[in-house]
């Protein structure tokens, strides 16, 4: 089933974020990843079958692989679990959300969000590339100072970065967020945490690179979100997924142009085809659209794990 929206009678809705829909509940939060795609920032209409279990579950996988480096949010992902919580806080018939619910869904602990995106890079691409270009361009020819990051003027598109940097942004509730230097992220939030926060972003993209490599993945980029517990830093949200990471093929990269990747590359394709103003509502997708794109995020889902997505 393509699940674009959800309602749980008796639950108050936290957040209705572009792609998940979070609940507050007594003492924790249930985070339900949804099939909602956006693109250009708009939410359109219908869904990308399979995409919120994808979201899930390869957070999930990646939370286990890097638990040793930091603490994260998660409680549960069993929706037997989750349904019985779901009774404790008094949802009228709570087991007819288990369809809804299985594999897409997990409770986790409260938090309070930092405020910033961590973001590590590990090669030049997107946004990044992009401003990169204009520094070169309006620069000396030395060096190219990128948000506190200093690199050779001579890189082209893709080329992996001497070292992974950490080059956070600033989130928005609409719109793109912004790209900040670690100096300006630390005068937001202060020195020791954005220390941490650094530290903590490259040594799980570290780790997860070498993992991902050795499944014929390049991550090209990713971004972290963060949660204060208890006074300790722990992840939150989701983790190195096609969502909020930049997945290339290793047997397909090449530096010097743009690549494909695990996400909804179609989607902007195809959008970008049309006479779309990029404003709302969106057009509505073609089916084969639909089906590749689909196919991308299990691809992901596969190429990273080893295993077909859980049905």
């Amino acid at each position: 089933m393509i699940v674009r929206s959800t309602d749980i009678h008796g639950l108050k809705k936290h957040v209705t974020g572009k792609v998940r829909d979070v609940y507050e509940l007594a003492d924790s939060l249930l985070l339900v990843a949804t099939d909602r795609l956006s693109a250009f920032d708009v939410v359109l209409p219908g869904g990308i079958p399979d995409k919120g279990r994808v979201l899930t579950q390869l957070s999930l996988f990646w939370f286990d692989m890097t638990k040793d480096i930091v603490q994260n949010h998660v409680i549960t992902a069993d929706v037997d679990e989750i349904i019985k919580r779901l009774r404790f806080e008094g949802v009228p018939n709570a087991a007819s959300y288990r369809e809804m619910l299985e594999g897409r869904s997990m409770l986790g602990v409260k938090a309070e969000p930092v405020p910033i995106e961590c973001v590590v890079r590990g090669y030049l691409a997107g946004s990044a590339w992009a401003e990169y270009r204009e520094l070169v361009a309006s620069g000396d020819g030395a060096t190219v100072n990128l948000h506190g990051v200093v690199l050779p003027p001579n890189l082209i598109e893709s080329d992996k970065l001497p070292e992974p940097v950490f080059t956070p942004a600033t989130k928005a509730t609409t719109g793109h967020d912004e790209n900040v230097s670690a100096d300006k992220a630390r005068e937001m939030v202060g020195k020791e945490l954005v220390d941490e926060l650094e530290r903590l972003s490259l040594e799980i993209y570290r780790k997860a690179s070498n993992y991902a490599a050795s499944r014929g993945i390049i991550i090209s980029d990713t971004k972290f979100e963060f949660g204060i517990r208890d006074g300790k830093v722990i992840l939150i949200d989701e983790l190195l997924t096609p969502d909020s990471s930049r997945f290339w093929a290793a047997d397909d990269y090449v530096p010097g142009r743009s690549q494909a990747s695990f996400d909804k590359q179609f989607v902007r394709d195809y959008l970008l085809a049309l006479d779309w103003d990029k404003t709302y509502p969106g057009p509505e997708l073609p089916p084969d659209i639909v089906e590749k794109t689909s196919e991308k995020y299990r691809e992901a889902y596969r190429r990273i794990t080893g295993q077909d997505l859980p049905r």
